[in-house]
C-alpha cells in the first residue's frame, strides 16, 4: 500500500504513542494537515495562535506527560518563532519533537522563500536536528527522533520536512509500535559504595532535578531520606517532584536561593545529587562548589553520560536513570548519622521562610497564596513564565506528591498560559492555575483563543503590577532614579479575557479574593482574576523603595 510522506508521517507518530500535537498550520506542511484529518480523538491537532505558543505547549506537555510533546509549525518565521520553545525544552530536559516544513529539495541552497538550514540554526539548541531528504527514511527518522527525545537526558529533537518528502509516495511501511527503553540501572556495588560515603558523612545533602520522574518513583527516594534523616534540596523549579510536608524537605534551590538552602550546599560534605545538570540557578552561580573539583564530595547519578562530570567532577559518578535508581535506593538499608540536627536546622529554616510581613500591595500575595495552600486540591497544577511574580508558586507554595509545577528553567517569559493550556489538554478534569504577571501574560495572551476553542480553560491569576519588575528590581538596585523602559500602559485585562469567553474580575483589595476565587473555581469556561499589585511589594520582604534607597546609600558611601 503507498501512502505520501504526511500520511506516513502521522501514521508512525500514531503508531508511538502521540495522542496530542500542537501547531500553527503552513503552506509547507499541507499534507501533514491533511493526514491530521483522519486521526481526530486519536491524535488531536490543537490549534495555536502562535508558533512560540504551540512550542511552549508542547514542551509543557512533554514536562508534565514525560512522552514527546508533538509541534508543527511552518518553515522560516514559523520556526524562528517557535525556537523560545526548543530552548525551554532543552533546558528542562523535556520530551519533545518539532516538525518544521522546508522548502522543496530542489530548491535547496538558494535561499529561497523562508528557506532555513535547520541543523545550523537548531543544532545547538536541540539534541537533534534533522532534515527528511529520503521519504522511505521517515520511519527510522521518526523512530530514532523519539528515542532521544525520551532518553538519556530527556530534551528536544527537530525534524525539518521538504515539502516534496510530504507528497511523494512510498511503500514504506509504518512503525510497528512505540518504543519501550529500560533505564539504565545502578549495580550492587555501586549502591555500597554510595551508602558507604553517606555513612561515612557529617553533613549530607540530597539534592535532585529533572523532570522524567516516574509516579511513585520519588517516594522512594523520601522513603530512604527520612530513614536516614537526610536533608533533602530541590533544584530551580523541581520542588513539586517531593512531598513538601516531609520533614526532610528543606527548600528550592534556584533563583534568589535563601540564605539556608546556601550554607546547606556550602557546608555540606557529601551531597547526593540525582538527576539534577547542576546549572547556573542551582548553584548560585557556579560559586557554592569550586569548578571543577568541588571541596564537597559530590555523588552524582544521572541518565546521561554526558552530564557526570560536566561541570563539577563528581567522587564518584553514577550512570543510571532517576526512576531505576530511586528504585534501587528504596531497596538499601538506611544510613544512621549524627546529622540530625543539622536536618532539623535545614527544615526549621524552610519552616521560617513563610513567615512573611503584610505587603504594602491593595492585593497582599502572601496572604493570597497562603490561602491557596488550604484550599487547592491535592493534584492541582500550578504554571508560571518568569518574572518577579513567581516567587509566590516557587517559594510559597507547599507542593504534595500530586502537585505539579509547570515553569521553565530557561526563565521564559510567557510560558504560563501556553503551559497551562496544555496541561489542561493533558488532564482536563484537574484543577490548573497560572500565575502571571501583566508582562509575562502579554506575551502569549492570544493563546486564550487557542484555549477556548478546545475547551482548555485554566485559571489565571493576572499579577498586575504596571511594570516589568524584575528588571525594574534591577534597575533600582545598579541605576537609581534612572527608571527606563520598565512602566507599562496596560488594556482592560478584564475586557480582554472575556472577549475569550473566560470569566474575569478585577480584584482591588485581598479581602475580595477568597469570594473570587470561588467564583472563579465555578466558571466552566477558565477565569482570569485581575489582582490589583503595587510596584513597591515587587518582593516579599523588600519594597521598591527600600532598594531605591539602598543604592543610593551605598553610592554615596563610595
Amino acid at each position: 500500500m503507498e501512502r505520501n510522506g504526511g500520511q506516513l508521517l502521522v501514521e508512525c507518530l500514531l503508531a508511538l504513542g502521540a495522542t496530542k500535537s500542537f501547531g500553527v498550520p503552513g503552506e509547507s506542511y499541507l499534507a501533514v494537515l491533511d493526514a491530521l484529518h483522519d486521526t481526530r480523538g486519536r491524535l488531536d491537532y490543537i490549534l495555536c495562535r502562535n508558533e512560540g505558543g504551540a512550542a511552549f505547549m508542547a514542551a509543557a506537555y512533554g514536562k508534565l506527560t514525560r512522552q514527546p510533546g508533538i509541534c508543527f509549525v511552518t518553515r522560516g518565521p514559523g520556526a524562528a518563532n517557535a525556537s523560545i520553545g526548543v530552548h525551554t525544552a532543552m533546558q528542562d530536559s523535556a520530551p519533545m519533537i518539532l516538525f518544521v516544513g522546508q522548502v522543496g529539495t530542489d530548491m535547496k541552497g538558494r535561499e529561497a522563500f523562508q528557506e532555513v538550514d535547520y541543523k545550523a540554526v537548531f543544532g545547538t539548541m536541540a539534541k537533534w536536528a534533522v532534515e527528511i531528504d529520503q521519504v522511505e527514511r521517515l520511519p527510522e527518522i521518526l523512530s530514532r527522533a523519539w528515542t532521544l527525545a525520551i532518553s538519556g537526558r530527556p530534551g528536544p529533537v527537530v525534524i525539518a520536512l521538504p515539502e516534496d518528502m510530504l507528497t511523494a509516495l512510498t511503500g514504506a511501511a509504518p512503525l510497528s509500535g512505540p518504543v519501550e527503553i529500560a533505564e539504565p540501572a545502578p549495580s550492587a556495588p555501586a549502591m555500597q559504595r554510595l551508602r558507604g560515603m553517606l555513612e561515612g558523612a557529617e553533613r549530607p545533602v540530597i539534592l535532585y532535578g529533572g523532570c522524567n520522574w516516574a509516579d511513585g518513583a520519588m517516594d522512594a527516594i523520601r522513603r530512604f531520606a527520612e530513614a536516614s534523616d537526610i536533608p533533602v534540596v530541590s533544584v530551580f523549579r523541581y520542588q513539586d517532584q517531593y512531598d513538601n510536608a516531609s520533614p526532610t524537605f528543606c527548600g528550592e534551590a534556584g533563583v534568589g536561593m535563601v540564605a539556608s538552602v546556601k550554607e546547606l550546599l556550602r557546608e555540606a560534605d557529601v551531597i547526593l545529587a540525582v538527576n539534577n545538570r547542576f546549572g547556573e540557578n542551582s548553584t548560585d552561580g557556579y560559586t557554592l562548589f569550586d569548578v571543577p573539583q568541588p571541596r564537597q564530595q559530590i555523588i552524582h547519578v544521572h541518565g546521561s553520560d554526558l552530564e557526570i562530570g560536566k561541570v563539577y567532577r563528581p567522587a564518584f559518578g553514577i550512570h543510571a536513570g532517576p526512576n531505576a535508581f530511586a528504585e534501587a535506593l528504596g531497596a538499601l538499608e538506611p544510613v544512621k548519622g549524627g546529622w540530625a540536627q543539622w536536618r532539623a536546622k535545614g527544615r526549621a529554616a524552610y519552616e521560617k521562610s513563610f513567615d512573611l510581613p503584610d505587603l504594602p500591595s491593595p492585593v497582599d500575595m502572601g496572604k493570597v497564596t497562603a490561602l491557596l495552600n488550604e484550599i487547592l486540591p491535592d493534584d492541582v497544577i500550578l504554571t508560571n513564565g518568569a518574572g518577579n511574580f513567581t516567587v509566590w508558586p516557587n517559594k510559597f507554595f507547599r507542593f504534595g506528591p500530586k502537585a505539579r509545577l509547570l515553569a521553565p528553567q530557561s526563565g521564559a517569559m510567557g510560558y504560563g498560559v501556553p503551559a497551562a493550556i496544555a496541561a489542561k489538554v493533558a488532564h482536563p478534569d484537574r484543577t490548573v492555575v497560572c500565575f502571571a504577571g501583566d508582562g509575562d501574560f502579554q506575551m502569549n495572551c492570544q493563546e486564550l483563543a487557542t484555549a477556548l476553542q478546545h475547551g482548555a480553560q485554566p485559571i489565571i491569576l493576572l499579577l498586575n503590577n504596571g511594570i516589568y519588575g524584575t528588571i525594574r528590581a534591577h534597575q533600582e538596585r545598579h541605576y537609581p532614579e534612572r527608571v527606563s523602559g520598565t512602566t507599562m500602559v496596560n488594556p482592560d485585562f478584564v475586557a480582554l479575557a472575556k472577549s475569550y469567553g473566560f470569566h474575569a474580575e478585577r480584584i482591588g483589595a485581598t479581602s475580595d479574593f477568597a469570594a473570587a476565587f470561588e467564583r472563579a473555581r465555578a466558571s466552566k469556561t477558565g477565569a482570569l482574576l485581575d489582582l490589583d499589585i503595587s510596584p513597591e511589594a515587587l518582593t516579599p520582604r523588600q519594597t521598591l523603595s527600600q532598594m531605591r534607597e539602598a543604592a543610593l546609600s551605598a553610592k554615596e558611601t563610595a
